[in-house]
């Protein structure tokens, strides 16, 4: 039975929903100055639709991966495993998917949009964008930075359709989008092998490993140079001069940039785990936007 459980987590990532959770939070945050919290009916409609659309997302991606993954021998997935049969992942993604876009629905009109704008996305980058990687990775940084916009437009009225939010909220998208980027790259450089036999077209097919490796940390060097915006600009008043967001910031920045010199300098850099020290990092981040605002 917690093999079962166990399988049924790694297939849906919950762990990335949890973060992705906390990115609409701090949106939500950012968007009420620090001054509040967001209510309770929004915080938990906010929470199942970050966790089912996420989930059946990912699930409906392992079903169309199952056989690349296979060749990679990606023992991380379940269903390479056999411990799930691929109908379970299509079964869980026919529940989840639109018990998410109900709950956006519940939250406002605004929300509801970002998140099916997000949701067509992602069936198109699980069933068509797949080989095409060069748009591919750009929809997985899009997923990483939209959440802290979708948190931000949470606490807008019912019937409120606009996307006039913070400054510092699309500073740190576009912080997450750069991550985010970095990250798919270096996957691609991981994945070459089964992607060049699939004619999957990727930066690393187009440019090389090493010349992809190079592009992935210069993503995360833009990622770096941003995140000090809110710190030293005025304008990003909740982050402005707060000494508890630059200590979380230069722990992260510390992770990313030892990430991008390794995977530039290093002859065979071990990307499967700096990739994990990214992940770090993400989260890192997210826990210095949120404390942050509470303690300065």
């Amino acid at each position: 039975m917690m093999k079962k459980i166990k399988s049924i987590w790694q297939l849906m990532r919950l762990e990335h929903g949890i973060m992705v959770f906390i990115a609409m939070l701090i949106g939500a945050i950012i968007a009420l100055e620090g001054k509040q919290l967001p209510s309770w009916d929004k915080l938990v409609l906010t929470f199942f639709t970050a966790l089912f659309i996420e989930a059946s997302t990912f699930a409906l991606n392992d079903y169309y991966d199952l056989e690349i993954d296979r060749y990679n021998k990606r023992q991380d997935r379940p269903l390479v495993r056999g411990d799930l049969q691929p109908r379970t992942a299509l079964t869980l993604f026919y529940i989840l998917f639109p018990l998410g876009l109900i709950c956006s629905f519940l939250v406002n009109i605004t929300c509801f949009i970002i998140a099916l704008v997000t949701a067509i996305l992602a069936i198109l980058y699980d069933t068509k964008m797949k080989k095409i990687k060069l748009i591919g990775n750009f929809y997985i940084a899009y997923v990483m930075a939209i959440p802290f916009v979708f948190g931000g437009a949470a606490v807008l009225s019912s019937n409120t359709v606009s996307l006039a939010l913070s400054p510092v909220i699309y500073i740190i998208a576009l912080m997450a989008f750069l991550t985010g980027a970095g990250r798919e790259i270096m996957k691609d450089v991981m994945d070459f092998e089964g992607d060049q036999k699939k004619g999957v077209k990727s930066f690393p097919t187009y440019i090389g490993s090493y010349k992809a490796n190079v592009l992935a940390a210069l993503f995360y060097i833009a990622a770096i140079v941003l995140s000090f915006l809110p710190f030293f600009l005025k304008r990003y008043g909740i982050y402005y001069l707060n000494y508890t967001y630059l200590f979380f910031i230069l722990l992260t920045d510390t992770i990313l940039l030892s990430t991008s010199l390794q995977i530039v300098f290093k002859k065979k850099p071990h990307l499967r785990v700096y990739r994990r020290f990214t992940l770090i990092a993400v989260f890192i981040g997210l826990l210095g936007f949120l404390i942050s605002v509470f303690i300065h």
